[in-house]
């Protein structure tokens, strides 16, 4: 999801901090802290992180706890503010290749916070390489990782925490990247490879999940290569305090209105996937807004695989039975576009044409759209949900998503 927000509240310096006569109730009913005492400072301590210095630092707003003391290399002070989405933004001084954000959360050894953790190229427009919670065991720094991306300024927005909905942090570093993506190989179409041969999920933007076991990578069974995706959901799993219960991996596709593209990937169902006569999304395109169904959705209803384009009611323009413990190779098809007659699907199963193309809307107007891949379902399901996914993959051309050995036919 994009967001265009302009920076507001006032620009701070590391160097410094400053207070005015009023001071606002505080988180707990605790003081503002001092950042004058002369408790000694130490640098901060983070695991899986070369720390970036900021140069400034904003937020949406303070407790008298200012955002300063985030980068004051002492655990004793803080940063609070009340109310969800609550953010912190950090100006990095240039563009640099960041892949994660380091946090020391205060109070976190007594509560987990819900986070996004977002990027921008120029402070206005910013994309979300992140989301999750914290642990809520330590008070010490916490490092979470993500893709390598350009990025002048990190922002982290605090959506509450298991206790209420004030946002504390100690203290906060951007990550700087330590290698750099592999690009395509040259002539190809192919824009992004999802397909996990790096043993890890380092390919896509960020995953929603509760914990590593529930998008875990596996070695057995595969559809390709060496590695693949294990989604597990089981009832109550929540990773950002939505509806349903998910564990979801996310890659920030962003489509262009008028574009078009091919995505191949492989799905398997375990077989003991539950038949349930309730909505499980195992592959959807969300649109950037926070809420309702999205705009392109493949998902399993009872005993039925389906293509529903349009959101909530939306048009199913594909059905086929669910089959279990069998590798299902899909080729989508898509212009993106929110006019109809513009905007087109069509899609290949196992090689055959299932579904011709058909234009419609695939887009909401004024959103573009960012992919989801995993399993995402009606809270109501009791049983486990496991389902398998491999070779993620997306072009220009047809080409570049066939697999040596793929032969296409019409139904």
């Amino acid at each position: 999801m994009k967001k265009t927000l302009l920076l507001v509240g006032t620009l701070l310096s590391i160097g410094g901090a400053g207070c005015g006569a009023y001071e606002p109730a505080t988180e707990q009913g605790e003081a503002p802290t001092d950042v004058g005492t002369s408790a000694e400072a130490e640098s901060l301590t983070a695991s899986n992180c070369t720390q970036l210095t900021a140069t400034s630092v904003i937020a949406s707003g303070n407790d008298g706890n200012l955002p300063a003391n985030t980068m004051d290399d002492r655990l004793d002070t803080r940063w609070s503010n009340l109310g969800k989405g609550s953010w912190i933004d950090y100006d990095l001084g240039a563009t640099k290749s960041v892949s994660g954000a380091t946090i020391a959360w205060h109070g976190g050894n007594t509560r987990a916070n819900t986070f996004t953790v977002s990027v921008s190229p120029d402070g206005s427009t910013y994309t979300p390489v992140y989301s999750g919670k914290s642990s809520g065991t330590t008070t010490a720094a916490e490092t979470y990782t993500f893709p390598a991306v350009s990025a002048r300024r990190l922002r982290i927005t605090v959506n509450g925490n298991t206790l209420n909905d004030w946002a504390s942090i100690a203290e906060a570093r951007a990550c700087a990247a330590t290698t750099t993506p592999t690009p395509p190989p040259t002539g190809s179409s192919v824009v992004w490879v999802g397909d996990f041969e790096t043993n890890s999920r380092s390919q896509w933007s960020s995953a929603q999940m509760v914990s590593a076991d529930r998008l875990a990578i596996v070695s057995s069974p595969l559809r390709q290569g060496r590695y693949a995706l294990k989604a597990t959901v089981k009832q109550g799993d929540d990773p950002i305090n939505a509806s349903g219960n998910r564990n979801e991996l996310v890659r920030m596709t962003r489509e262009p209105v008028g574009s078009e593209y091919y995505y191949r990937w492989s799905t398997m169902f375990d077989s003991t996937y539950p038949s349930a006569k309730a909505w499980q999304l195992f592959a959807q395109w969300h649109h950037e807004g926070d809420s309702g169904s999205p705009p392109v959705e493949f998902d399993v209803y009872g005993e039925e695989l389906r293509l529903n384009i349009g959101g909530s009611p939306g048009t199913i323009v594909w059905r086929a039975p669910l089959v279990r413990g069998k590798w299902l190779d899909f080729i989508f098809h898509v212009r993106w576009s929110p006019d109809s007659s513009v905007g087109f699907v069509e899609l290949y199963l196992n090689g055959q044409l299932v579904l011709p193309k058909r234009n419609i809307a695939t887009q909401f107007p004024g959103m573009l759209n960012y992919l989801k891949v995993g399993l995402y379902r009606n809270e109501t399901i009791a049983q486990t949900g496991i389902v398998y996914h491999d070779g993620w993959t997306m072009a220009r051309k047809l080409e570049d998503v066939l697999s040596p050995t793929a032969v296409l036919t019409a139904p």
